[in-house]
């Protein structure tokens, strides 16, 4: 198949390629065009570039993809993700996202204990471990051009759109947090300039009156966590992701793989969750429970294009 090449990693790939190959029949190609017709349900998992993401959706539809598990934000533009979804419902293609953060314990339990005290507040707090520094920053704005709210904290601005009623429509107001939030214009490994945030905090209110808060840092460390204020503006609750349950399982990936970013051991479990829900559901037809349709993409990535400049002004 052509995979490695000749580098160690390279050869470390085609040696777990064979070996997947081997035990459980798994087929390795360099295209679609290589894959035989389907004999059962096919759910195509899309996880390349966010740029390639259009042609790859229909080269799966093309190949018989009944169900499209589609990693966020799912295009460059809302434009391009709306033709997406027309494309996909057309061909009678259910496309599903991979938002993880939907079905993730701390948000339930966040949502749960806000629930139980009236007049609270909620804020989603997402972490990355990039190193403070221009050249880390410069690659990491340079490889996610995207920006950061269509790509880091897409997963939050998700959330809202999924259960606070968030709509670029309902949106009342947004106001950053100015003693937190950092915009930065930096050169990447190519050398051209990029404006991005590498941090970020605000709060959205609605229209129909609900009140809700993102925060996000590209250098603030490796776990994500929801917090809730009091009437006062006293925290009264915080849970964590990962929790100490599963704080285990997150140092048995890091010593297996060392040279993994760090936020992604944090993720896995939540992955292994939308990823079976989503097969299931392609197998059974049963609704893929919490799971978010490319219509709530549509709009999150709606609400991260409507929010992007309004914060950049406010941040000048």
């Amino acid at each position: 198949m052509g995979a490695g090449g000749d580098s160690d990693a390279g050869k470390e790939f085609q040696e777990w390629a064979d070996d997947a190959e081997q035990k459980h029949g798994v087929k390795f190609a360099v295209s679609l065009d290589d894959l035989p017709p389907p004999q059962a349900p096919r759910l195509a998992l899309i996880s390349g570039r966010t740029a390639d993401n259009p042609r790859l959706l229909t080269e799966s539809i093309a190949k018989g993809a009944t169900c499209v598990y589609l990693e966020k934000p799912g295009a460059p533009t809302v434009t391009e993700l709306q033709q997406m979804q027309k494309e996909a419902e057309d061909a009678n293609v259910e496309v599903l996202m991979g938002y993880n953060k939907n079905v993730c314990k701390y948000v339930r339990k966040t949502r749960e204990f806000a629930a139980k005290h009236p007049g609270s507040h909620v804020t989603f707090v997402s972490n990355n471990a990039y190193e403070n520094t221009p050249e880390s920053l410069g690659e990491c704005f340079e490889r996610n051009a995207e920006g950061m709210l269509k790509n880091m904290a897409i997963h939050e601005l998700a959330l809202l759109v999924s259960f606070y009623d968030v709509s670029v429509e309902n949106i009342a107001e947004v106001t950053a947090d100015k003693e937190f939030s950092s915009m930065q214009t930096l050169p990447g490994p190519s050398g051209k300039d990029y404006t991005d945030f590498d941090k970020i905090k605000f709060t959205i209110k609605t229209k129909n009156g609900n009140e809700v808060s993102v925060q996000a840092d590209r250098c603030g460390g490796t776990d994500s966590f929801a917090t809730v204020t009091d009437k006062d503006g006293s925290e009264v609750f915080r849970y964590y992701m990962p929790d100490e349950e599963d704080r285990a399982m997150v140092q048995e990936l890091q010593t297996k793989y060392p040279t993994a970013m760090p936020y992604f051991f944090t993720q896995d479990p939540d992955y292994i969750t939308v990823k079976e829900r989503v097969a299931h559901h392609t197998v059974t037809g049963e609704e893929a429970e919490g799971v978010a349709t490319i219509g709530v993409a549509v709009e999150t990535l709606r609400v991260a294009e409507f929010l992007t400049p309004k914060l950049q002004e406010q941040l000048k």
